[in-house]
């Protein structure tokens, strides 16, 4: 079974909750909850049995009792839901005037009157409900349901193989191999003068094949010996605007008055800015003819400085298309030859490329023939056959063999491969499965951020935890760690980081694995994608998730949303032509989960009608009356706001209605159109900005707080108040205009920080980090205009992991001199658990031997410290080998790694 427990991760809770004394249930309707509550436990567990058999090995009547469960588990969570939204409404009504008491005593009644008809049709409904759990109960012990025996669940942390496992299937695919070898020899065909024209390459071929991956590696091995490279995704249903934006902002030239400019235009500026350049461009996973038919007349035949242009498609018509020019060329691509498969399977299985146990040849042999020489395929059926306790017995292979036959050699088809994957969905814990089916509602090449998806798995109630709830997102983050460990998502790293010391930002679905999970949500309308390829929200009932990805203008506009009554989660941030809500959204009482784009910029008044409302994400606030009526979204968790324009009196109606959620957990928010100040720190209205930190007063539920584009004057009053209080508090990101040493002793007395981003105008003195503060700190940044440098203490973040300090090397060398001291040893040596440190040094107006002098005494430091972590020492700009020592504007760097010690 495909969706695992309905609604059974939330309901359960509420119906716990149901019983409390807060809502006053008669004795009768509060013993049928227990045993509603106490019934659904037995038949949650049931699910989760069901669910780790196959779809077509699962016997039909079972199928079928699954579903009904799921979705009398979806109806008994609607019925909770309206009688709890109903009652705190009437709770959360503002009292009349004193002055007017028979009004006081008129709403007082209708209130009462009101609860108490809530009491009664939840009675009802309770009575209703109770007699469905008890027919499907009994059908579950006609259908032997108990009977199905399930595996145990796993969990680790990321595979440290996986690193390797990457390098190994880009060697096989094209580094040492024939396939880089015969795609570098089309791009390079030819004569001296066709070596100069134009060259067109696409590369075609089955999703899984490697393509992206074959020509990721050819651009990063020659980029360097063009002018300008950029690589840019497309996918199903692009708009060549957006192509034609993402091509400019890779090529680092894009500028903001290119969103109002028209295809045409932007064609022209393209041509324009590649007329005299000889480039290197990428465009990967082309689907659509007619898109490549507009996109192409960016690039102008006439360039004759040897630039090369390589695309991929799965599509042999598109490929056709592509390379329809006299200097085009089309390569097919082909599976992975017995020994790159052998080669590849058993460094996934047995952590070395060679000498599998002579037990395991024939049927690895067996195995590797049934994928096809896919090596998505290969990957995934190894996956399942390796674990941390070492290869898994041979019972399991031989099980796994007969599961995945069914004429796979025959017929390599998409499908078939989808089969595969199957096998591993099927083999994931119940709670990895639901996480990886949410994936479903994101479009192809979509960017997913780990902290959001976190959040949104913890809003859906998808990570449990029977311990305290300060450590639910460390659950979510070892869900992530797996779902990546499995192959079921692909890592994204920090654009900005340094590969020694990168970190995983972000995930992506691969397009294999978004076809497989989309397909099972869709069957347990677990997800809704209205993306315009056939499906309406006519044609669907009982819609609680709805994701919009038709990527065109007036969709919203045109899709009756307010129809869908029992809708819990709208998600618009794949679709970017959305500017305006509309006002038909208000009337989603139900909805939870707002997810939108930055780009859409108004909402319709209202919004205060959300009551249910648990996830705001990207909410563009440019009006008081907005920011009044999120007030009434008292359920808020996680709250994601922007503004351009930010008034005094926009910041006190923010605070208030922030004041009244008591329930958050993360609140980010971001203010546009200030990076000046951020540079300069002129015009800055730090009185608007504290107003924050001195009228709010935080919930202790509160996780993460980060901020884009705010400049407080000190740490806000309520961490100052009383640190200890914010006991779940993990998370800061914020900007400081002048840093003391007060400042850092109060953030260091947060029980809970474990990842701070501290961004400042000046530094007041040294600042000294001791033995007494930043006990849980694994992530420390620290940027500051001035010097910047913070001396560590023995003793100091015991626990921190990665440390990266921005400094300003002529004015630590200023300041150094003026107080006769060495500014360059902070003490990083005291830092215990250091696994990553990047340094960098702001040198501009300095010569290169000015420069060395500090660069060595941290290299020196650093070399020395006693775990021995990456490192990287930057100059900006950097210093090139063999520059002279009067050079102020060199380029270069230094890295060192504890692997293998090299410098550049």
């Amino acid at each position: 079974m495909n969706l695992v427990t309905g609604a059974m991760g939330s309901l359960l809770p509420k119906l716990a909750e149901l019983l409390s004394d807060e809502y006053k249930l008669q004795k009768g309707v509060k013993d049928r909850v227990r045993s509603l509550e106490k019934e659904m436990k037995s038949m949650h567990a049931a699910l989760r049995v069901v669910a780790e058999v196959p779809r077509d090995q699962l016997d039909e009547q079972v199928r079928l009792w699954a579903g009904e469960v799921r979705e009398l588990s979806f109806d008994m969570e609607d019925i909770v839901d309206k009688f709890l939204v109903r009652v705190d409404d009437d709770c959360s009504e503002p009292a009349a005037p004193k002055s007017n008491k028979l009004k006081r005593l008129t709403k007082k009644m209708a209130g009462l009157f009101t609860k108490g008809k809530a009491r009664h049709e939840i009675a009802d409904a309770i009575n209703d409900i109770n007699k469905q759990v008890q027919e499907v109960a009994n059908r579950r012990g006609r259908y032997t349901v108990d009977s199905i025996v399930a595996r145990p669940p796993a969990m680790t942390t990321i595979d440290p193989r996986l690193g390797a496992l990457y390098n190994e299937v880009t060697e096989l695919v094209g580094i040492s191999g024939k396939r880089d070898q015969e795609l570098m020899k089309l791009l390079s065909e030819g004569d001296d003068k066709a070596k100069k024209k134009l060259k067109m390459v696409s590369v075609v071929g089955l999703g899984g094949l490697g393509k992206t991956t074959l020509v990721k590696t050819v651009y990063d091995n020659i980029k360097g010996k063009f002018d300008r490279n950029a690589f840019v995704p497309v996918g199903r249903n692009a708009d060549a605007k957006k192509v034609l934006m993402d091509i400019l902002l890779d090529l680092d030239i894009y500028q903001n008055q290119f969103t109002m400019m028209n295809e045409r235009q932007l064609i022209d500026r393209l041509r324009e800015y590649l007329e005299n350049r000889r480039y290197l461009i990428v465009i990967d996973d082309i689907w659509d003819g007619k898109l490549w038919g507009v996109i192409k007349w960016a690039f102008s035949s006439s360039n004759n400085l040897g630039s090369r242009l390589i695309t991929t498609t799965r599509i042999v018509g598109v490929s056709k298309l592509c390379c329809s020019t006299t200097n085009g060329s089309i390569y097919q691509m082909e599976p992975l030859s017995g020994d790159d498969s052998q080669r590849l399977f058993y460094k996934r299985v047995f952590s070395h490329e060679r000498g599998c146990p002579r037990e395991f040849e024939k049927v690895s042999i067996d195995i590797l023939k049934k994928c096809g020489g896919v090596p998505l395929a290969i990957i995934t059926i190894a996956s399942l056959l390796a674990s941390d306790m070492g290869v898994k017995p041979m019972d399991k292979w031989r099980a796994l063999l007969e599961s995945i036959g069914r004429g796979l050699t025959e017929d390599p088809s998409v499908e078939e491969m989808l089969r595969i994957l199957s096998f591993s969905y099927y083999d994931l814990p119940s709670h990895l499965k639901t996480c990886l089916l949410y994936l479903s509602m994101f479009p192809e090449d979509f960017k997913i951020r780990k902290d959001q998806l976190i959040w949104m798995w913890i809003a859906e109630s998808f990570v449990q935890c029977d311990n305290a709830e300060n450590i639910l997102f460390d659950i979510g983050e070892t869900y992530f760690n797996e779902l990546v460990n499995r192959n079921m998502i692909l890592p994204v790293y920090a654009r900005r980081e340094v590969e020694a010391c990168r970190e995983v930002e972000a995930c992506r679905v691969h397009d294999m694995v978004l076809d497989l999970i989309s397909s099972l949500s869709r069957e347990d309308n677990f997800v809704t994608i209205l993306n315009g390829i056939g499906d309406s929200i006519s044609s669907r009932c009982n819609i609680r998730r709805l994701s919009l990805q038709n990527d065109r203008k007036g969709e919203l506009q045109t899709t009756p949303i307010e129809s869908v009554s029992l809708l819990k989660l709208l998600d618009l941030s794949g679709n970017k032509h959305i500017e305006e809500l509309p006002s038909t959204v208000n009337k989603l009482r139900r909805l939870m989960r707002l997810l939108v784009d930055s780009k859409c910029k108004r909402f319709p008044d209202g919004l205060g009608n959300l009551t249910s409302m648990e996830v705001l994400s990207e909410i563009h606030c440019d009006s008081l009356s907005i920011l009044n009526e999120l007030g009434s979204m008292e359920r808020l968790t996680k709250l994601g706001i922007l503004f351009d324009n930010l008034s005094f009196e926009m910041m006190e109606a923010f605070v208030e209605s922030l004041g009244k959620m008591s329930n958050l957990q993360s609140v980010v928010i971001t203010r546009h159109g200030v990076e000046s100040q951020l540079l300069t720190g002129e015009g800055v209205d730090s009185k608007t900005i504290d107003l924050l930190g001195e009228g709010w007063v935080p919930p202790r539920s509160l996780r993460e707080f980060v901020t884009y584009g705010l400049i407080f004057s000190t740490v806000p009053t309520w961490i100052r108040r009383n640190p200890l209080h914010l006991s779940h508090l993990t998370k800061i990101k914020i900007f400081i205009e002048d840093i003391r040493q007060e400042d850092l002793d109060i953030l260091g007395r947060l029980p809970a920080l474990r990842n701070l981003n501290l961004w400042s105008f000046r530094q007041i003195g040294l600042p000294l980090v001791g033995a007494d503060g930043f006990r849980c700190l694994a992530s420390f940044m620290s940027f500051s205009q001035s010097a910047g440098l913070i001396m560590f203490q023995p003793g100091a973040m015991p626990n921190v992991e990665k440390v990266e300090l921005w400094i300003n090397l002529r004015v630590a060398i200023e300041e150094a001199t003026g107080q006769g001291g060495d500014c360059f040893h902070m003490g990083l040596g005291n830092l215990l658990s250091l696994r990553k440190v990047v340094v960098n040094l702001h040198r501009w107006g300095l010569t290169v031997e000015e420069t060395k002098q500090p660069v060595d005494a941290l290299v020196n430091e650093l070399r020395a410290h006693p775990s021995r972590p990456d490192f990287q020492v930057l100059p900006d700009p950097p210093i090139p080998y063999g520059a002279p020592d009067n050079d102020v504007m060199a380029h270069g760097c230094y890295r060192e790694r504890e692997e293998d010690g090299e410098e550049e």
